[in-house]
């Protein structure tokens, strides 16, 4: 096999860049200005800025991280969005939080978000360990923001059938006020990012709404990742069938008002539970993945998706491994494989790409949906590349197809920095299905 004539087919052809990104320094036909050459490194500081939208970061604190953030450098990330942390952190230890609570928690909440974001290209070296020991620098200061929050953020860890389920539950100040049950939305996330996210990105807006906020974590995510050595696994709802089962506890809960939301990989993951768990009201799918692995291979090479065909382990770890120390890789490249072998707990790509295409949805297994299902689609996002139509077709009348658009800020993935309108529309949608309700 000539390994370096494809190892360098594979490194340049823009194709392989599976998302907003097709190389490592040239930002070309996004629908957003950069924040950096690097485009990868450009969308991840965007991630961190969106958090701005639910106070997890401040717009001058990020922006003035990308200006000292060097293009590729993962290192130069590190520091940058560490220094941040450290520094509001030191501000949040310093603020008397009986006497001032809100500064100490709007502190804690931005130190957190960037001590998580510092480690982000981490998983390429998964014995570093500042993914470990940062991340928890990070949870401590997060939970150090919600025992200050109105609600007051309350973690749970459940049992799930071998493995353990972290949670963190917002009950709604209107069930407090009323004494009585309300809708609970529980939201997963996917590929990569950590639930504390998600509180920033929809948790706010839901509790606005009267609603308690839910979100949990099983393997292959963040913290179950790094505390129980797990990867993901396809049958989701052994996640979230707990889940389902501690919230009908719950006295604040309305049992039969629960929707399941998944973010990003999560797309596939909220609609693979609830084809087997069927309490749930209804189902929001941002954005509408099928099946990342066919996403995946459509951008690989050739050489790359018929290395993987033929079964050949060995040769198409190589090959993967030489793509990730190539300095020709772009950045997305490189972190889409290191994060697979985290997220996946292996060390051997091929092991990783055979067990993502376990997780996926089809025809039938949609079939077994039994609620309505929000299909949300960027409108310039080409991660899920057309699947969005295919799921909604999959589920026909149980399914409703949304397109956010580019021209109105909303129309990349998981409509990045315009949360207000994901909220706006998917809230609004839930709340009808909700109405529906006997």
């Amino acid at each position: 096999m000539q390994l370096s004539k494809s190892l360098l087919l594979l490194a340049t052809q823009s194709s392989i860049a599976l998302a907003q990104s097709n190389s490592t320094n040239s930002t070309t036909d996004v629908p957003y200005l950069p924040l950096s050459t690097d485009d990868y490194f450009s969308f991840i500081l965007d991630e961190v800025l969106a958090l701005s939208n639910g106070g997890g970061a401040a717009t001058g604190e990020v922006l003035r991280a990308a200006a000292k953030i060097e293009a590729g450098n993962y290192e130069s990330f590190y520091s940058e969005f560490k220094f941040l942390a450290d520094s509001l952190h030191d501000v949040a230890a310093s603020v008397n939080a009986t006497k001032f609570p809100v500064s100490a928690r709007q502190a804690y909440f931005r130190a957190a978000s960037y001590y998580r974001s510092s480690v982000f290209f981490f998983t390429a070296n998964q014995s570093d360990p500042r993914l470990f020991d940062v991340w928890d620098q990070g949870r401590a200061d997060f939970d150090q923001a919600i025992a200050l929050a109105d609600p007051k953020g309350e973690r749970v860890t459940l049992k799930g059938p071998g493995f353990d389920i972290p949670v963190i539950f917002f009950k709604s100040p209107k069930a407090s006020k009323c004494n009585a049950p309300v809708p609970t939305i529980l939201i997963g996330s996917g590929y990569d990012a950590p639930q504390e996210d998600s509180y920033h990105a929809l948790g706010r807006e839901i509790l606005e709404r009267g609603w308690n906020f839910v979100t949990y974590e099983g393997p292959g995510q963040s913290t179950v990742r790094r505390e129980q050595g797990l990867g993901f696994i396809p049958n989701w709802w052994d996640v979230v069938t707990p889940v389902v089962d501690y919230l009908e506890t719950r006295p604040e809960v309305d049992t039969k008002r629960i929707a399941l939301g998944g973010l990003s990989f999560g797309g596939i993951l909220a609609p693979l539970a609830a084809s087997r768990e069927h309490r749930l009201a209804a189902v929001i799918a941002i954005d509408g993945l099928a099946n990342l692995q066919q996403t995946a291979m459509a951008s690989f090479p050739a050489s790359a998706v018929k290395l993987f065909e033929s079964g050949n382990q060995t040769a198409f770890d190589a090959y993967m491994n030489a793509v990730r120390a190539s300095p020709a890789a772009p950045t997305l490249v490189k972190w889409f494989i290191g994060q697979g072998l985290w997220s996946f707990a292996t060390d051997s790509p091929y092991d990783w790409m055979k067990q993502l295409g376990d997780v996926k949805l089809d025809a039938d297994i949609l079939s077994n949906v039994t609620c309505p299902v929000f299909v949300g689609k960027g409108e310039s996002d080409v991660t899920a590349g057309g699947q969005e139509q295919e799921v909604a077709d999959w589920l026909g009348s149980k399914g409703y197809l949304y397109e956010f658009k580019t021209a109105l800020g909303a129309g990349v993935h998981c409509q990045l920095g315009a949360e207000p309108q994901l909220a706006q529309v998917t809230m609004d949608w839930v709340a009808e299905v909700f109405e529906a309700v006997a």
